[in-house]
């Protein structure tokens, strides 16, 4: 059973009692990333992410990663559009170990102009190495396409531009402003002392005073009329595509049927996409689907890397199946199938300490509820096939279609964007 604490502060704490694993994992999140940013500082959560690793009060750059490591453990870091999250997994006994490094490394980070201009250097590199790395660029490209003009839209590493922009009196001030107890959570799985580590946290965050939460700024939609292309010409040896549609927010009531829509089309190799394009017709290696979910919005994605020869092909083999299972109730058996399979999946990462703590965090820092297994289970089981064709008619619509590709078609564009329609 979870466990909630609110701290005076406002910070809070959740945690996964797994007394029969040898393993802890701990994760410090805070609510801010990429959507919170301006043109301006755009990456500047990212980029602070990345120096926090870099040294703090009582922990060295070095030290940092010995002190983890040097348990068997191990530590990393990750921004996104509404999260930044420092985490751990290390054996049980050494639990107040990464509590010590990962609070010094948040609360008071060294942040010195050295780290920086040196750490501005890594992010530009990081930055060309995506550009350079066109199955994932093309992601990107897709954003842009589904929210033009808005921070959502645009990348979390940011550009060459606003990176170089951004000095140290921006991150101290964006660190102060942000970093603060109330837009923090502490999400702990496995062996532990659930009261003491209470109490640890209390200690190690007692210095932060209570704050104000982080301003949200909704997504704006609705101005799409016509599916839309974005065509990067590259001369690559496959082309690289996103399809991607608007899709519903995190806590719409559809959420468990959109993620059953997702297994049946394309999270594995049984599903639709895969034994048509590949399987059936030999048009891509890779071909899958996603789910993005935010606070007020998502999308359904359609990924794929095709022979550059069989693009079009590919791309109306593709709507052909979304046209299907909007129109067409799914079999029984299949249902049975994909409810199975992502209860099976759920069921085999809650048994891992990383997996439970990055489960439990997110969804604390995101929505501040979190779900058991059982209720997951429960609410899967009430799924019917009419509410995976419902899913399916409210996304797969032509005026929330989006397609970002990367590829040598530069004179095949026109013939791409006409085969852009949803039967």
């Amino acid at each position: 059973m979870y466990k909630k604490t609110i701290l005076k502060n406002g910070l809070r704490i959740i945690t996964s009692p797994m007394p029969k694993m040898q393993s802890v994992a701990l994760g410090v999140w805070i609510k801010i990333g990429g959507r919170y940013e301006t043109y301006q500082n755009k990456g500047i959560s990212h980029y602070l992410e990345h120096l926090l690793f870099k040294g703090s009060r009582k922990y060295s750059c070095r030290r940092i990663k010995e002190s983890i490591e040097g348990v068997g453990g191990t530590l990393n870091g990750f921004t996104s559009e509404e999260a930044t999250c420092y985490l751990v997994k290390l054996p049980c006994r050494y639990l107040n170990l990464g509590l010590s490094v990962l609070s010094d490394m948040v609360i008071n980070p060294k942040l010195s102009q050295e780290d920086i201009d040196k750490e501005r250097t890594v992010i530009l590199e990081e930055i060309k190495m995506y550009k350079d790395m066109p199955q994932s660029y093309v992601y990107d490209l897709l954003d842009e396409l589904l929210w033009p003009n808005q921070m959502l839209g645009a990348s979390v590493i940011g550009s060459a531009e606003s990176v170089c922009a951004i000095n140290k009196a921006d991150l101290d001030s964006y660190k102060n402003k942000h970093y603060t107890p109330v837009n923090i959570v502490v999400s702990a799985a496995g062996s532990m002392d659930n009261d003491k580590f209470i109490k640890d946290i209390g200690r190690a965050f007692l210095g932060c005073k209570k704050s104000f939460a982080n301003e949200f700024i909704k997504v704006r939609e609705g101005g799409q009329a016509r599916p839309q292309l974005k065509l990067l010409p590259k001369d690559t040896e496959q082309t690289h595509i996103v399809i991607g549609f608007h899709s519903f927010k995190r806590e719409d009531p559809l959420k468990y049927a959109q993620a059953i829509l997702h297994v049946i089309l394309g999270a594995n190799m049984s599903s639709r996409l895969f034994n048509e394009l590949r399987e059936n017709k030999g048009l891509a290696y890779e071909i899958g689907t996603a789910v993005k979910r935010f606070q007020d919005t998502g999308a359904f994605l359609v990924h794929a890397g095709i022979d550059n020869r069989k693009v079009i092909e590919a791309v109306r083999v593709i709507l052909e199946e979304l046209g299907k299972i909007k129109n067409v109730l799914v079999l029984n058996d299949e249902l049975k199938r994909a409810k199975e399979f992502y209860l099976g999946q759920l069921e085999l990462a809650m048994e891992d300490t990383m997996d439970q703590m990055l489960w439990i965090g997110e969804s604390t820092l995101t929505l501040d509820k979190t779900y058991t297994l059982e209720q997951v289970i429960k609410e899967i089981d009430k799924l019917k096939k009419e509410d995976i064709r419902e899913a399916a008619q409210l996304i797969f619509q032509e005026n929330k279609l989006n397609l970002a590709m990367i590829g040598p078609l530069k004179t095949q564009e026109e013939q791409i964007r006409q085969e852009l329609t949803l039967k």
